[in-house]
């Protein structure tokens, strides 16, 4: 009979292996993106306090266009949040997802709002 370990799943393996070398400061914390099938949400985490300095995703945004101009005005979003914080610097945690269609939108988004990762 075969054995009916758990088995997480390649993008949380990838997630695990990038979490080992990627952590957040208070002066650099962590942008933490985490996408679903519909939305996408992303976060500054202070990893050294366990804390969340400010949150976006696109539930809240309400913008009408595809899923990558969703993205976009996510990351600009939290890029703005993150400027009224006091944040200017960022370490981009992409969750285990590859970096190509709405996360590399997200990052450039954020990027073009004027934070610097």
């Amino acid at each position: 009979m075969p054995s009916r370990r758990f088995d997480p799943g390649r993008r949380a393996l990838r997630h695990r292996r990038v979490r080992k070398s990627v952590s957040g400061t208070e002066a650099r914390p962590r942008l933490s993106v985490f996408r679903s099938n519909k939305q996408i949400y992303v976060q500054l985490i202070d990893d050294t306090a366990g804390r969340t300095i400010v949150a976006a995703s696109s539930r809240e945004t309400g913008i009408d266009g595809g899923k990558i101009a969703t993205a976009a005005a996510v990351g600009e979003a939290i890029a703005k949040k993150a400027t009224d914080a006091g944040v200017k610097q960022a370490v981009f945690d992409r969750g285990g997802y590859k970096y190509h269609g709405r996360v590399k939108a997200l990052a450039e988004g954020a990027r073009s709002g004027g934070l610097d990762f």
